[in-house]
């Protein structure tokens, strides 16, 4: 198999602003402060930001995840470090992967509660400019360029959009529910510029779950599983938003990843939308020759991480609607052992090798206007090339506090 991941995060390293924000604001970027246990904050203006267990727990033993908050000491390297990152990837057979923010909140939202909005503006370009300059420039073949925007003003977004394109940039992380940040909705006609942007420019509108703010759940006193079982809904509600507003029949070159959403959902999902369609022609939707599962077809890819539903019914969803994510260095990630799990699956459902590698990257390179493999290439970048060349990368169990132990050793004491 040859791997595309398109859904990973990145923990944002304390001096990713060094160099990147002019030197009259150098003064009032964001910075790491730590406690006195050594866990890291990001703190700017009125925001503050740090990274949690479950979002750094590669290689840690599941004893070691939570909710609480962890320093770099703790973490895997690879989780903040460009070059270690590389060497995972390789170690779990990655080819290439795109990454999603951590301090800055999925959609960016960090910057826009800052309370200064110029001076967050500044530091969204500098983010903008580390990610396409240092994180995705270490290896441009490998690390496909998402940014984020101005969330505030979809006049900037959009001149944010042209400006980050202009470096490479693919995918823009932007919000499944900006009404719940007190902004627009996605049926008011505001974000226009930048969808209109996104359309000139070939850049994908990447929602990832979680980016509207919060998380779902049931009633107060509901248990945690509750809060883990159903985010795929975040997907399924931005898909009904999308679908029956305006946006993807007003922009057709409009391109949506819904980002760890997951898969399972969307044949039930199709069908419920067609059969109202077809039903409930008082409500005036009109899609001329079309049917609403058509235009989430043209537009959407779905992405998963382990799907067994979602594989089995992929041609119910659509063959080349089907991508899958990694989500390292997240709990849920299946990292080192993706292709095993994977694998698995597929054998499971019987899937021929042209829609593995439909599913695998050949979706992923079309989507985020990748290109497709060139002639040699595969047997360069598969599974078994990318762990013949990392047969040295530890990948067992490591402790948060055998990291810290490691850390404090290498930084004498």
């Amino acid at each position: 198999m040859v791997l595309v991941s398109v859904d990973d995060h990145v923990v944002e390293p304390p001096d990713m602003f060094d160099g990147h924000v002019p030197d009259r604001f150098a003064d009032q970027a964001p910075r790491v402060v730590l406690d006195d246990n050594g866990a890291a904050s990001w703190v700017f203006g009125n925001s503050r930001a740090n990274p949690v267990g479950l979002n750094a727990v590669a290689s840690w033993p599941k004893e070691d995840w939570g909710f609480d908050p962890v320093g770099f000491a703790e973490m895997r390297p690879g989780c903040y470090d460009v070059g270690e990152r590389l060497l995972d990837m390789d170690a779990n057979g990655v080819h290439a992967s795109l990454n999603f923010p951590t301090m800055a909140h999925f959609s960016g939202r960090f910057f826009m509660n800052a309370g200064d909005l110029d001076l967050a503006h500044v530091m969204v370009r500098a983010y903008n400019d580390w990610i396409l300059d240092e994180w995705c420039g270490a290896d441009p073949e490998r690390l496909i360029p998402l940014v984020i925007g101005p969330l505030w003003d979809p006049e900037l977004m959009a001149a944010e959009v042209r400006r980050s394109a202009a470096k490479g940039a693919r995918a823009l992380s932007f919000t499944e529910a900006p009404h719940q940040l007190g902004l627009p909705s996605l049926h008011s006609g505001e974000w226009d510029p930048l969808f209109e942007a996104l359309c000139d420019e070939g850049v994908v509108l990447a929602l990832h779950i979680g980016s509207g703010g919060s998380m779902p759940t049931t009633s107060p006193d509901a248990p945690i599983d509750v809060m883990i079982t159903l985010p795929t809904q975040l997907s399924l509600q931005v898909a009904s938003d999308l679908v029956w507003g305006p946006v993807l029949r007003q922009f057709p070159e409009l391109r949506v990843a819904l980002s760890e959403g997951g898969s399972g959902w969307v044949p039930s999902f199709l069908e419920r939308i067609d059969r109202s369609y077809r039903n409930q022609t008082w409500t005036g939707q009109d899609f001329g020759d079309l049917l609403p599962s058509d235009v989430f077809r043209e537009h959407v890819l779905t992405c998963f991480i382990t799907d067994r539903s979602g594989i089995k019914l992929r041609d119910d969803i659509g063959i080349e609607n089907l991508a899958w994510e990694c989500d390292f260095p997240h709990s849920d990630s299946t990292w080192p052992r993706s292709p095993e799990l994977l694998m698995a699956e597929f054998v499971d459902a019987d899937v021929s090798d042209d829609d593995i590698d439909a599913i695998t990257h050949r979706n992923a390179r079309r989507f985020f206007g990748l290109g497709a493999l060139g002639a040699g290439v595969r047997e360069q970048v598969n599974v078994g090339a990318l762990r013949a060349r990392s047969a040295d990368v530890d990948t067992g169990t490591t402790s948060r506090a055998e990291y810290r132990a490691r850390h404090a050793a290498a930084a004498g004491g």
